[in-house]
């Protein structure tokens, strides 16, 4: 590379500490064509001896964050982003991995560079590999009104009618601008984060990443997909949602609360919850054409109490604490 690039790698770890130390070592054992990396890796008060077994990671290239609370992803990650800006040289770039995911090629390298050719450009994902699959989606358009309730009627005919409005795009996408990237493998230019003040820390987890790259564009930059850059990633090893999975099983609390905050701070309080009562009238819908079909319904389990209590109630007021 002929400029001077430095690019902090962020890692937050929750029980995964196997996943971890293989996502640092897929960091650390290549040499990214001369760019400086530091690896910081963020132990969300882990059970078990996660935090023991991370310590062995410290070195002058990896910083290990052993914390005494569950940040969640959003918060741990600004976490090191505060500390790193508090620098007198802070890097270039940040670079989120996830813990379940590592480097397939010299993807720090690629997207650096892409980075640094492309300066509206303030975010580039990973092409996301799941081993034995191949491409996964990893590039997506910003959920609306439409997309919620479409997804939500889980209905072929009705999903063909909007399928240029779909939220995921094609895994075998090609370079481009979008709206937002998978949070799993994502760089991102360090000025802008300072510009738009990094993860809205009201999120535990989901939907953060999505939150934060509105206001990055909302901001006059650009949020880029490089498919030239490439991450293994082990979906759902770290969360137990696999995306293809996410409706088979019953979904966490805080998973409903983050959305109804995305759709609150994002489009307001009117407009989240007429999308809010709709998802609840599409689900049903599901329901009843599910049964006429014999086949099961798609909503998660126990989805019409829980999306009540945690996403219609806070915007009705009503609940305050978003997860228990």
């Amino acid at each position: 590379m002929d400029f001077a690039v430095r690019v902090a790698v962020i890692v937050v770890n929750y029980g995964t500490a196997d996943l971890t130390v293989a996502a640092v070592n897929s960091v650390i054992s290549r040499d990214h064509d001369g760019i400086s990396v530091s690896v910081h890796v963020v132990d969300n008060a882990s059970p078990g001896d996660d935090g023991e077994r991370l310590k062995a990671l410290q070195s002058d290239q990896v910083t290990v964050y052993a914390e005494a609370v569950n940040h969640g992803f959003g918060r741990a990650n600004n976490l090191v982003i505060d500390r790193l800006l508090a620098e007198d040289t802070p890097p270039d770039y940040v670079f989120l991995l996830n813990p379940d995911a590592r480097l397939k090629n010299d993807a720090i390298v690629k997207m650096a560079t892409f980075l640094e050719e492309h300066p509206k450009a303030a975010i580039g994902g990973a092409k996301i590999l799941k081993p034995g699959l191949g491409a996964r989606v990893a590039a997506f358009r910003f959920p609306t009104f439409g997309t919620e309730l479409a997804a939500a009627i889980a209905f072929r005919p009705i999903s063909r009618l909007i399928s240029r409005r779909t939220i995921a795009l094609s895994p075998d996408l090609s370079t481009q601008e979008v709206d937002w990237v998978a949070g799993a493998a994502m760089m991102v230019r360090v000025t802008a984060l300072e510009e738009v003040g990094g993860f809205d820390p009201v999120f535990f987890l989901y939907y953060e990443e999505v939150e934060l790259m509105r206001r990055v564009k909302a901001s006059g930059h650009q949020v880029w997909y490089l498919a030239d850059a490439e991450v293994e990633h082990e979906e759902g090893a770290a969360t137990q949602v696999e995306s293809a999975q996410a409706e088979r099983r019953r979904k966490p609390s805080y998973w409903y609360f983050s959305w109804q905050h995305y759709f609150l701070t994002t489009h307001g309080r009117v407009y989240a919850l007429l999308t809010a009562f709709a998802v609840m009238i599409g689900r049903s819908l599901n329901f009843l054409i599910s049964g006429m079909r014999g086949k099961q319904p798609s909503a998660p389990i126990g989805f019409y109490g829980d999306f009540w209590a945690m996403a219609i109630r806070p915007l009705l007021g009503m609940r305050e604490q978003p997860y228990d």
